[in-house]
């Protein structure tokens, strides 16, 4: 039996694993690639040069892989590329890269995506990480994996979020948010290192332990932000456990084009 409902529009030119399920009423392109396994639920767009990994499940009036919204995009064949074991579910908007970045925008593996949510243009998110319903991405934004992005935020283009940070409900987030950091409010500070996701990952209680001394250098130290980066050095050396997590902060903290919360 056929895996695509008879109401469906699939052109010819796209390419979809045999195994690959379309629901009633949806619309492929032609310059789409779905992989094995992957389930496209009703009422489902996927557009332009979209190329979509194995078991993923999009889930009613999705619009996947649409035109930037960049007045500066003039019909470049722009891509959006999508993992494996994604979840993407209601109302979720994908769009294309633009010429003015690498041109594409990237969602990694088994990521966890709420009901409207946005991903602009040139976006790139990793894997692992879980958006509420609502989180919104400007354009250029960089999310790390396992970082967990509350309903209603809103992040400003071309800001960073490290691994494991965690963003709070309703945030307005203008600069960088580095690795472990928890953050809330409008205009965003820090709270704390994400314990709660650190432990749920299998962080021991040493490596929890090094970040957190690490996390008070950077905030609670009163140093200035390059003394903070000298002393993470020495803390680095200091805390076998965490080191390697303490050199990731360091290695983000030297690539923040926005500044940090801080």
């Amino acid at each position: 039996m056929s895996r695509i409902h008879p109401s469906a529009i699939v052109d010819p030119k796209a390419e979809l694993d045999s195994s690959v399920e379309v629901g009633p009423y949806s619309v492929i392109g032609p310059d789409v690639r779905i992989g094995a396994g992957t389930v496209v639920g009703p009422h489902v767009v996927i557009e332009g040069h979209t190329t979509i990994g194995e078991d993923n499940k999009f889930f009613q009036f999705c619009s996947i892989g649409g035109a930037p919204q960049d007045k500066k995009w003039a019909g470049e064949p722009t891509r959006l590329e999508i993992g494996d074991g994604n979840t993407i579910r209601e109302f979720v908007t994908m769009n294309l890269g633009t010429t003015q970045d690498e041109g594409v925008t990237r969602l990694g593996d088994d990521n966890w995506i709420s009901a409207y949510v946005h991903l602009a243009h040139d976006c790139r998110v990793g894997s692992h990480t879980i958006f509420s319903n609502n989180a919104q991405l400007a354009g250029h934004v960089h999310v790390g994996d396992h970082a967990i992005l509350s309903g209603y935020c809103g992040v400003h283009q071309f800001c960073k979020i490290g691994a494991h940070a965690f963003i709070g409900m309703y945030t307005s987030l203008t600069q960088d948010v580095p690795p472990f950091v928890l953050v809330s409010g409008n205009p965003a500070g820090q709270r704390g290192i994400n314990i709660e996701g650190l432990r749920r990952r299998g962080f021991t209680r040493e490596q929890i332990d090094g970040i957190r001394a690490a996390y008070k250098l950077l905030y609670r130290s009163g140093l200035t932000l390059e003394e903070a980066k000298a002393a993470l050095i020495e803390e680095e050396g200091r805390s076998q456990a965490a080191a390697g997590d303490i050199r990731a902060l360091r290695d983000f903290l030297d690539t923040a084009t926005r500044g940090i919360v801080r």
